[in-house]
């Protein structure tokens, strides 16, 4: 992967500058890299990780396996692009075991979470079983550490 989306994708708010220096670079050439890379859907947005217990967000997040029968002209592609169509859905995955797809929710309360699972997603044509496990706490997203201002603890080596 080039150097630049992998400085970009750990801090994106570095300014093209700083990255022109970091890539030893001249500063017009990160910015075009920078827009050819947005201009072909290479790049998709920037986002801040957030650690919600430090914000009042009063979110309910939950992960949903699904199975479901696949489509004979669409395979799981069909079904996966309704599925992503939802407010409540942030990311989907297509993935290998017992469950086909795997959805990231979120919700203002258990019951909207459990809402969306009864009414919207059981309800779909193809949508065979699903699995839904809330969130409790989260200790790492996107490799962020959510408590990264206290000491690391060292794992013990044993012998």
């Amino acid at each position: 992967m080039d150097p630049l989306l992998t400085l970009l994708e750990e801090h994106a708010l570095r300014s093209h500058e700083q990255l022109a220096k970091m890539l030893d670079l001249d500063v017009d050439e990160v910015r075009r890299r920078i827009k050819a890379y947005e201009d072909d859907k290479v790049i998709l947005g920037y986002k801040a990780v957030i650690n919600d217990d430090r914000v009042d967000t009063d979110l309910v997040k939950a992960v949903i396996e699904v199975k479901v029968q696949p489509e004979r002209e669409g395979g799981f592609d069909r079904i996966a692009e309704r599925i992503a169509k939802f407010d409540e859905v942030t990311s989907l995955f297509l993935m290998s075991g017992g469950y086909d797809l795997l959805l990231f929710v979120e919700g203002h309360s258990l019951r909207q979470v459990a809402q969306f699972v009864a009414e919207k997603l059981a309800t779909i044509e193809g949508v065979n079983a699903t699995a839904t496990h809330f969130m409790l706490k989260t200790f790492k997203e996107q490799g962020v550490m959510m408590e990264a201002g206290e000491q690391a603890e060292r794992l013990k080596i044993s012998p």
